[in-house]
């Protein structure tokens, strides 16, 4: 049987990891998650997913990096407010997931595949609603959402890597309790 969750905000993550001048990583993520989770656990392959990311709530620690990230030489908040997912195949059982989809960032779309661990087994909350979380991962080339500003450093390579980790935490609550 189907059940409709939606996100809860206040306790999903959607962060990233990219290298920094070819030394670490930076790690990053974005405050405000949204979206529905259509699950049914006796035939995953009839579920689907559909999120969205604010892009004006990136935060990476520190203010300068933020504003810029913000900017049209990056996500350009103002012309593309929302990052955005959409599943098209939802493959696996037993709590491990491919979760294919479409990916918008920047105004460009492309397919990604979410490696997705859950959902968790459903319980309730203090306030009587159900809940259940999940896990999921992907990588991505910025390149490919036109994600292309860099910068050469003086001993070769790169500012800011190409390659993109991302990482997510998501809560749910079934529909029904969410709308009480």
């Amino acid at each position: 049987m189907q059940t409709t969750y939606r996100i809860d905000p206040a306790h999903s993550t959607a962060q990233f990891v990219v290298r920094h001048m070819m030394i670490t990583n930076v790690r990053g993520g974005f405050g405000k998650v949204e979206g529905t989770v259509v699950y049914d656990p006796e035939n995953p392959a009839q579920s689907s997913i559909e999120a969205a990311i604010d892009v004006a709530s990136i935060e990476t620690r520190d203010a300068q990096r933020d504003a810029h990230l913000k900017s049209a030489d990056f996500l350009d908040a103002d012309k593309f407010p929302k990052i955005t997912f959409k599943s098209s195949k939802i493959e696996g059982s037993g709590g491990e997931f491919r979760v294919s989809g479409d990916l918008t960032i920047h105004g460009v779309t492309r397919p990604v595949v979410l490696q997705v661990e859950g959902p968790t087994p459903a319980a309730k909350d203090p306030w009587g609603n159900t809940r259940v979380g999940a896990s999921a991962t992907t990588r991505i080339k910025r390149s490919d959402f036109g994600l292309t500003w860099n910068a050469a450093l003086e001993t070769g390579g790169f500012l800011i890597g190409d390659e993109v980790k991302i990482e997510l935490e998501i809560q749910l609550i079934e529909s029904a309790a969410a709308s009480a």
